[in-house]
């Protein structure tokens, strides 16, 4: 188990079974990063995975 592995699990048992837009993740994650820019890259890297996750499938 990775440390990051408690923090996905605390997410998903506090906050399962809401829904959220892009949007609202996009703002969260900016203002994430305004507070601890020295995630800025980790985050970039995230965001960017997110965005193109699904774009291997349709080449």
């Amino acid at each position: 188990m990775y440390f990051t592995d408690r923090g996905i699990e605390e997410l998903v048992e506090r906050r399962g079974e809401e829904e959220v837009s892009l949007l609202w993740l996009g703002e969260r994650l900016r203002e994430f990063v305004d507070l601890n820019p020295e995630f800025e890259i980790p985050i970039e890297r995230l965001a960017t995975w997110l965005a193109r996750h699904d774009s291997d499938d349709e080449e």
